[in-house]
């Protein structure tokens, strides 16, 4: 588990400086799809996907 905590908490980093780089390259996107799939089996991962979710239906619900 401290590995994987490791590991996301280095590929968000990179993730961060890459996006603020400005350029976004195969390696970087390679970094982000990675960052992905390591949070997609933490244990932070129902969070996010409730957040999601919970964002998804305000945004529904708003009418133009």
């Amino acid at each position: 588990m401290a590995i994987s905590i490791s590991v996301v908490l280095l590929l968000l980093i990179l993730t961060a400086v890459f996006l603020r780089s400005g350029g976004l390259r195969i390696s970087h996107a390679l970094v982000c799809a990675t960052l992905g799939f390591y949070l997609a089996s933490s244990s932070v991962a129902p969070t996010i996907s409730e957040g999601l979710a919970a964002t998804a239906d305000v945004v529904s619900s708003v009418r133009p």
